[in-house]
């Protein structure tokens, strides 16, 4: 058994980036086997490891993956959630709609479902929104709709040489890692990271984890709720690194509502509620969640100074059709030969 995976059994702290580079060595001459992958995946699911653990890991997969460009995209956020709290629609995809089109540069990470019915790039792929294949490609997309949806390039290769390696069992047991790490694996060059973190998740693992982030702003949102989303109608806590901002119910916005308004449509009528979420058209409680969303990342990204002003602009981005237009404006977007995405 590899030396990685027996510490991680006995609890022992794994934190020599050498060992973990041995580990992904040998899934990819195909020497570590299905058994060990599957105790690898099962071990880390049902318990995350220490932090020193968890950033020689990190670490290990990071300087896999293709080199992201030297330079930063500047006054860029990332948004990504951990998921695994309420069964919501999918708020952290349209809140970057909403940000985007009220002048934020947003770079949406994710993944298809692992807890819920519907993930990111499940949703994104029946609005008919493609991903962009390269870091080069996303840029490009940022500069043509001030928003981007990173495909799986971002990831370590090391994630689908695990799921083959499983195979057929898959990686969907496994979802309560992926969800966790996952915000911290898809490494872009952005100047900010909002990244909900539902009640599943091991929050103060989390904390630890992005207190040894250094190139980017990064922040944590929690709710009373338990979701990975900020809710008008709940306490909001905000775990940054200079400290926690509290966003009481109310504040902000009108504290009316609930997670029942909020719950996610049929798969079969996804796209046209997404689109009515982006419209103003599927209630008062769906606008007022995704805008709060939208302010946070206008402020984390540096676009607005202050919370009223920055949700100002995500309601009017609502309330004239900019975020459905920009929706519609991708979703019309045709790959030509070069990748560049075109209408």
């Amino acid at each position: 058994m590899h030396d990685a995976l027996t510490g991680l059994l006995a609890r022992r702290p794994v934190a020599e980036r050498e060992t973990w580079r041995s580990l992904w060595d040998r899934l990819g001459d195909g020497t570590l086997g299905k058994e060990q992958a599957v105790a690898l995946l099962a071990s880390l699911t049902t318990r995350l490891p220490g932090p020193e653990t968890l950033r020689a890991l990190l670490d290990s997969l990071l300087e896999r993956r293709p080199a992201a460009p030297a330079g930063r995209w500047g006054a860029t956020v990332n948004v990504v959630g951990t998921g695994g709290g309420p069964a919501t629609f999918n708020i952290s995809t349209a809140s970057a709609f909403v940000a985007a089109a009220a002048g934020v540069r947003v770079v949406k990470t994710g993944s298809r479902a692992y807890t819920s019915r519907l993930g990111s790039v499940d949703l994104l792929e029946r609005l008919g929104v493609r991903p962009t294949a390269s870091y080069a490609h996303t840029e490009r997309t940022l500069e043509e709709y001030g928003i981007a949806f990173a495909g799986p390039f971002v990831y370590p290769a090391e994630l689908a040489r695990l799921a083959r390696t499983v195979a057929p069992l898959g990686m969907k047991p496994f979802g309560g890692f992926l969800n966790a790490l996952g915000p911290f694996l898809a490494d872009l060059p952005v100047t900010a990271q909002v990244t909900g973190v539902s009640h599943t998740m091991p929050l103060p693992a989390l904390r630890d984890l992005a207190a040894t982030v250094t190139d980017r702003r990064v922040w944590l949102t929690t709710s009373t709720e338990g979701a990975d989303e900020l809710l008008p109608f709940a306490d909001n806590t905000l775990h940054t690194a200079t400290g926690t901002l509290v966003l009481k119910a109310g504040e902000l916005l009108p504290a009316g509502g609930s997670l029942d308004e909020l719950r996610p449509a049929d798969p079969a009528a996804a796209t046209g509620h997404f689109l009515d979420v982006l419209s103003g058209a599927a209630g008062a409680t769906a606008t007022r969640t995704v805008c709060l969303n939208a302010a946070a990342l206008a402020v984390a990204s540096g676009h607005a100074t202050d919370w009223p002003t920055a949700l100002a602009a995500a309601e009017r981005a609502v309330a004239t059709g900019a975020a459905r237009e920009l929706a519609e404006r991708m979703r019309a977007a045709r790959p030509t030969a070069a990748g560049v995405r075109r209408g």
